[in-house]
């Protein structure tokens, strides 16, 4: 559990990172495109995708600090 946590937060937070890099450049960087899809297709957050693709990143940094709080079983 707490491997899949960890690498789950990897991809998290870089594709959060990617999204703000891409939301900074006004698209210029497609790199992980499909936060795109998250953050676009999404009624509420429409104007509101860098700070989604902020809280994206936080989640991505929360998951492996869960993780290490984890008990092994």
């Amino acid at each position: 559990m707490k491997r899949i946590l960890e690498i789950a937060g990897m991809v998290v937070l870089v594709a959060g990172v990617c999204g703000v890099i891409r939301e900074l450049t006004d698209g210029w960087f497609r790199l992980m495109g499909f936060t795109r899809f998250l953050t676009e297709n999404v009624w509420f957050l429409h104007g509101r995708e860098l700070f989604a693709n902020i809280v994206i990143a936080v989640l991505g940094l929360v998951l492996p600090i869960v993780a290490d709080r984890v008990r092994k079983a």
